[in-house]
């Protein structure tokens, strides 16, 4: 029988996905991910569920939506009974590897701050099972980065900038595995190009001396704030050359060990980052520099679909099916993702599906956006509705046609020409809110009366007492 293929799944941390010349721009320099796309399959659509880091975590290490779990922007940790990706190929007879930052330990709320964090250890038990856990927390420093293996209490410090050094243990633990080893899936996460944003000091020299392209939505108007936003986006690009650069060793080590021909490359990041889009920076916004992420996967026996490009919307609960997909593999629990490994070997066309969930379930911190008033969205091919409210209920928020729009400039929720869609948009929300048992309160609107599930099952149990059906 035919070795399953490797897995290996590349995580960067808030890298937004027009920020790759394979989606289209023209000032990062990432060569090697661009070759993974042609040679591959991209995803050109590909969203962050809920972008901040921890609840996109959860969802690529279980399968489930954020909010089955009320997973809030951080400070959550993940229960040890949830069955995990790393279970999944343990029990298909893989060796699996976790390399960098995890952040499903409950930080910063229970461990401190983020020097702390990646100071302490992650329990043993609370490492998701992979067999070779090597990492942190978080660190928030891609200078002074430590890391904790398996069981061991004493950290060792990575050597020099943190995406270098992490690649380097992903590649020294490959390196040791026997010939006749069994396929390894491995996940190398890390930090960069989150903030703060300080790259390798020869990249940081170049870029310093470059100007990025704005686009027409970037808005910070104080020429202070102004100027360090703009600085910020050139150390942001010079931290995803790195990155690039880093893929480009990884390819050349598979090639050089033989293990190129039966690996999954996956190129991912948790969320994107705004960079002055609307006046704004970091994530957890809806927009499409926050939610917007990529997703390129390079898999061997793939021929038919080389170089294709998928339209189509996918989200977070797609890649835990999907990653199992590629391997041939099934998730023995029944999950909400799509298996959209058939598409990537081009063996069939994307299933039906009207479009993607979007939420921002909870924010811990006061001082934070989304704090007192959480949101949903409703993504499909060309338009984007988005709802946002307290317990008491979300009032209908954006709508923007993404197709005449991709800046997202103009908010056309009130606007007499599109009113079908953005009831058709309310619907499918509010569908999807039901189908996937979130308790999200939605406020009347479009004429939809309910204000959440629990409101629906009242009136449709009422309406059988009143009219019951005939036997």
């Amino acid at each position: 029988m035919m070795q399953r293929p490797n897995i290996l799944i590349l995580l960067a941390d808030q890298l937004r996905r027009d920020a790759l010349g394979a989606y289209g721009n023209q000032d990062a320099r990432t060569p090697t991910m661009d070759a993974l796309a042609r040679g591959g399959v991209r995803f050109a659509n590909a969203c962050s569920t809920s972008p901040i880091c921890v609840p996109f975590r959860f969802s690529l290490m279980t399968g489930e939506y954020a909010h089955t779990r009320k997973v809030p922007g951080i400070e959550y940790a993940m229960s040890e009974a949830e069955r995990t990706l790393a279970d999944e190929f343990n029990d298909a007879g893989y060796e699996t590897f976790y390399v960098g930052k995890w952040h499903l330990d409950g930080a910063h709320g229970r461990l401190g701050s983020a020097q702390q964090c990646g100071r302490m250890r992650v329990p043993r038990s609370r490492q998701g099972r992979w067999q070779t856990w090597c990492g942190f927390e978080l660190r928030n420093d891609p200078l002074d980065t430590w890391v904790f293996e398996n069981d061991n209490p004493v950290p060792r410090k990575v050597d020099g900038y943190q995406t270098d050094g992490l690649f380097e243990l992903g590649m020294d633990y490959l390196a040791k595995r026997k010939t006749d080893a069994p396929p390894f899936c491995m996940v190398i996460s890390v930090e960069p190009p989150h903030d703060p944003f300080v790259a390798p000091s020869g990249l940081e020299e170049i870029w310093k001396e470059r100007e990025p392209a704005l686009p027409p939505n970037f808005a910070i108007e104080d020429p202070e704030r102004r100027q360090q936003v703009v600085m910020d986006r050139k150390l942001y690009y010079a931290m995803i050359e790195n990155f690039d650069q880093n893929v480009e060793r990884m390819v050349a080590f598979l090639k050089k060990r033989g293990l190129w021909e039966n690996t999954v490359v996956i190129v991912v990041a948790d969320h994107g980052e705004l960079g002055g889009a609307h006046g704004l920076v970091a994530k957890q916004w809806p927009y499409e520099e926050s939610i917007g992420i990529p997703l390129i996967v390079h898999a061997p026996g793939s021929e038919a679909a080389r170089g294709s490009v998928i339209e189509e919307p996918v989200c977070t609960e797609d890649l835990f099916p999907t990653i199992l997909g590629l391997a041939g593999l099934t998730p023995r629990n029944r999950l909400p993702g799509l298996n959209l490994a058939p598409v990537i070997a081009g063996q069939s066309t994307f299933p039906t599906r009207e479009g993607i969930l979007l939420e921002f379930v909870a924010e811990l911190r006061p001082q934070m956006p989304f704090h007192s008033d959480p949101w949903r969205g409703f993504r499909s091919r060309r338009y984007k509705y988005t709802v946002k409210g307290d317990f008491h209920g979300a009032k209908p928020w954006q709508f923007f046609d993404l197709e005449a729009d991709p800046f997202e400039m103009e908010n056309r929720l009130n606007d007499p020409s599109l009113a079908a869609e953005v009831a058709r948009h309310h619907r499918l929300l509010r569908e999807r809110i039901h189908e996937t048992d979130d308790a999200f309160a939605l406020l009347p609107a479009f004429g939809c009366h309910s204000l959440n599930l629990w409101n629906d099952l009242h009136h449709e149990a009422e309406a059988e007492i009143e009219s019951p059906t005939s036997s």
